[in-house]
């Protein structure tokens, strides 16, 4: 078998934790009365505002890690 690249094997844990935080952000937004669409506009509670700053860091992680991959 062939093994992955370390990049792609990073990529794909990335993607995996991103989907996990996407998913728990939804459900803790909207066991709140929010809106998961508008957590851009809205004060977060704490542990809302850390899991959508956890979710930034991590798209803006796969993003330079597919930015480097195209180069």
């Amino acid at each position: 078998m062939l093994a992955m690249p370390p990049i792609n094997a990073e990529n794909d844990m990335l993607r995996e934790k991103l989907h996990t935080l996407d998913a728990e952000f939804d459900r803790e937004m909207r066991a709140r009365g929010f809106d998961p669409a508008q957590a851009e506009n809205v004060a977060l509670p704490s542990h809302l505002a850390a899991l959508y700053a956890e979710r930034e860091q991590i798209r803006a992680e796969l993003e330079e890690l597919t930015r480097g991959e195209n180069q």
